[in-house]
């Protein structure tokens, strides 16, 4: 990657809509908009004012024809998201014509930029670290407001404070051990080693706290999963867009009408929940297509973080529940005993559930707002979500290295008790500040970097 070349990219999603953004970003920067971009202020007025939006026409530098009319900005490093110089070029957003401009910035010369490279470009250049730079993919790609916030906070910098004020402690701690191996003449002092020990088991209790957030961090970020089952006809596509408020399954009076499985992100108090429609389950099917529906809604239990459990409230027989809450296994289950506005024949007195009975109906939205409440409480206190989640992971990359953390320091602990060297003290002790530098990227390769980065869109 050559990080010195100046790099163009499509900032906006493809396809149609009112603004599409081209962004350019590196030393030909200004150049390659005084090219392809003309306007009041800028030919014959000394290039751009930088943070300054131009409006003119957008042009291509092969034949001169005009592409469009939009608006132009230009932000010279250091004051940019790259520390670089970046242009950004807005016109409409139209397929063809967004990619015309980018093929126009290219001619005018600048290469396609690689997945992710803005970003990396930002990191290399000191204006966010590595932490930070992950971050960026999580607030795209936020579905909830949990999400959004957990994000945020990180982009912020709340995470990579606690990565660093854990490397404080370390460096203090290695710093005495060392003295120790420079001067081996001199008489150990046991409060010098006391110190050490106290240093170690502080970072010790942070990085367990952090590890300990894992599950938090990994709900926050990527939500959990409600799957609706039940019998045929019995109201899980109605309660499917009565939950997500909008018409996403196709609701019908024939059984059987859900064949594949459909889902839908929701937000409940801020929290993203994936609600999943499945097959009705009978025991006997039509075809081979429902039958592989069923199938799996079935194989999707196991994957589920809770399970909606329907019941027709308008039958008195429900022969199915035994089959069906043994087919569960350990995942718990919520009853939901829907058409609770027609008149009601079900047994309530046999109906048991973990979580309890819930009774809604999807026509009028009766029990509704309960329910929504009921999965919102049972997430909340199963993953322990508090109102400030600022310093929690949700990276599995960061739990991996923070696990190597932990067992250098239990290995530092080992070796000290067992009244090792203290050049193998200082060895455990090095790695432990090693492995937590390649969290933050401080001590980050190539190959790490090409692996974070290839996961970002091209654009950003």
């Amino acid at each position: 990657m050559y990080v010195r070349d100046t790099i163009a990219a499509i900032a906006t999603p493809l396809g149609n809509g009112g603004i599409g953004i081209v962004r350019v970003s590196g030393p030909q920067a200004e150049q390659i908009g005084q090219v392809v971009f003309t306007g009041p202020g800028i030919v014959g007025g000394g290039g751009f004012e930088s943070h300054r939006l131009f409006y003119g026409r957008l042009r291509h530098p092969a034949d001169g024809r005009q592409l469009d009319e939009g608006m132009a900005v230009l932000m010279r490093a250091p004051r940019s998201y790259t520390r670089e110089d970046v242009l950004e070029l807005h016109c409409h957003g139209g397929y063809y014509l967004i990619r015309t401009v980018l093929e126009a910035c290219i001619a005018a010369g600048a290469r396609l930029a690689e997945p992710g490279e803005f970003t990396r470009r930002a990191f290399l250049n000191g204006r966010i670290d590595l932490v930070q730079a992950e971050s960026v993919m999580d607030l795209i790609a936020s579905r909830a407001e949990r999400s959004l916030q957990l994000a945020h906070a990180q982009r912020e910098g709340h995470l990579s404070r606690a990565f660093f004020a854990m490397k404080e402690p370390l460096l203090e701690a290695l710093a005495l051990v060392e003295a120790h191996i420079d001067f081996p003449e001199d008489e150990v002092d046991p409060t010098v080693f006391a110190v050490v020990e106290q240093q170690v088991a502080l970072v010790l209790s942070r990085v367990e706290q952090l590890l300990s957030s894992f599950s938090t961090g990994r709900v926050l970020r990527d939500g959990v999963s409600a799957l609706l089952l039940g019998r045929p006809n019995v109201g899980k596509s109605s309660l499917l867009n009565a939950l997500s408020g909008t018409d996403r399954a196709i609701v019908s009076d024939l059984p059987g009408t859900t064949r594949d499985l459909i889902e839908e992100t929701i937000s409940l108090d801020g929290l993203p929940v994936k609600v999943i429609d499945a097959a009705g389950i009978r025991s006997h099917h039509t075809d081979c297509i429902e039958e592989e529906g069923v199938r799996r809604a079935l194989d999707k239990v196991a994957e589920a973080d809770l399970v909606l459990l329907l019941l027709d409230g308008t039958t008195e027989q429900h022969d199915e529940l035994p089959a069906l809450t043994a087919g569960l296994g350990a995942v718990p289950y919520l009853l939901v005993v829907t058409k609770a506005d027609l008149p009601q024949r079900i047994n309530l007195s046999l109906l048991t559930a973990p979580l309890g009975v819930c009774h809604v109906s999807s026509r009028n939205r009766a029990g509704i707002d309960h329910l929504s409440r009921l999965i919102y409480d049972y997430f909340v206190q199963t993953n322990r979500l508090s109102s400030d989640e600022s310093a929690v992971i949700s990276s599995v990359r960061h739990r991996d290295i923070l696990l190597r953390v932990l067992q250098s320091l239990h290995d530092f602990t080992d070796s000290a008790a067992q009244g090792l060297p203290p050049e193998l003290l200082a060895l455990d002790l090095r790695a432990a500040l090693s492995a937590l530098g390649e969290i933050t990227g401080e001590t980050s390769t190539d190959d790490l970097l090409d692996v974070i980065f290839s996961s970002f869109c091209i654009g950003k």
